[in-house]
């Protein structure tokens, strides 16, 4: 029985979606492969019937078709080049913006949380500390209106 809100949305497919995902583009940042030779290797490689992958194929198309604007909103809140951050986290980090500044749908406190959780998985032992205080600041500049209203509850 899967576990859905009442919107229909499964929170834990789309949690493995966003690690589908960050594989995904983890692959994609170092070895240069088209992305769509990417989705189509994790579509037959993966266990993808558990993870949502409509979310999955969002996420991966949509950090690669917003790249640049990507990688220069989050230089604001950067102590140095994204091409600099580690690999797992710029993943991270380029997904997490995608879904702060594309997907209102998701709270921005969703968003973080799953980064976060992520990196604690996938990335160095600290590198999760890092990737919340960049996120914290960019949800707070991206979506002001809507952190404002978490504070105030």
């Amino acid at each position: 029985m899967k576990n859905t809100r009442p919107d229909g949305i499964d929170p834990h497919a789309r949690s493995r979606a966003r690690r589908r995902a960050l594989q995904a583009l983890y692959a994609w940042q170092m070895s240069n492969t088209a992305i769509g030779k990417v989705i189509e290797q994790f579509r037959a490689e993966q266990d993808m019937e558990v993870a949502d992958l409509e979310y999955f194929e969002d996420l991966v198309r949509g950090v690669e078709r917003n790249l640049g604007a990507l990688d220069e909103a989050l230089a604001a809140f950067l102590d140095r080049t994204i091409d600099q951050v580690d690999p797992i986290e710029r993943a991270v980090l380029r997904i997490a913006a995608y879904e702060l500044r594309h997907r209102p749908d998701v709270p921005y406190r969703v968003v973080i949380n799953e980064a976060i959780e992520t990196t604690k998985r996938f990335g160095s032992e600290h590198g999760h500390t890092y990737v919340n205080g960049v996120l914290d600041h960019a949800a707070a500049a991206w979506r002001a209106a809507e952190a404002q209203a978490a504070r105030r509850s």
